[in-house]
């Protein structure tokens, strides 16, 4: 026979795995989810180059291109609620820095209503209609202006804290 406080446990425990939705499995963030995390960016050196923190989560979903895919891969088979510190090698983050895409031009062909100054940000429509982003990086005397066309990141592994805050 049954005791009455076995039966009263066995309900209880059985009200606890319905209420709960225990299951064996526990969600983890897999290709195609959308997921918000906090992050914090750092360079070697530990300069901070961007974070989450302050802000709403940042939210994307995996392995669609919204992120690097290094950022990606590690989110992957995170747990909500699980932190962790990766290092992203420069192959899974902006790729390496490319000598071609630094380039010298004339001043003059600069087209802006201010004075160009080194870190400035501008932009030019390519061949075939594609936008291009560079950064001044020098400027000479001579009137020639150094323009480079790489990701700022570009050529660097980047480390990440990160947390995963939610699953959609």
């Amino acid at each position: 026979m049954f005791k009455l406080s076995h039966i009263i446990l066995a309900v209880v425990f059985i009200l606890g795995v319905v209420l709960t939705g225990c299951n064996s499995a526990v969600r983890v963030a897999k290709s195609g989810d959308t997921v918000q995390v906090n992050y914090t960016g750092k360079l070697a050196d530990g300069t901070v180059f961007d974070t989450s923190i302050g802000r709403e989560p940042y939210e994307f979903t995996l392995d669609a291109g919204q992120a690097i895919p290094g950022f990606d891969k590690a989110i992957i088979g995170m747990k909500v609620g699980e932190k962790k510190t990766v290092t992203i090698p420069v192959d899974e983050a902006y790729g390496p820095h490319l000598d071609d895409m630094v380039i010298e031009v004339s001043r003059d062909r600069i087209r802006s209503d201010a004075e160009p100054e080194v870190g400035q940000i501008l932009e030019a429509t390519g061949q075939n209609g594609e936008k291009i982003t560079f950064t001044i990086i020098s400027i000479s005397d001579n009137g020639t202006v150094t323009l480079d066309a790489n990701h700022p990141l570009a050529g660097k592994d980047l480390t990440f804290d990160i947390e995963l805050v939610k699953i959609k």
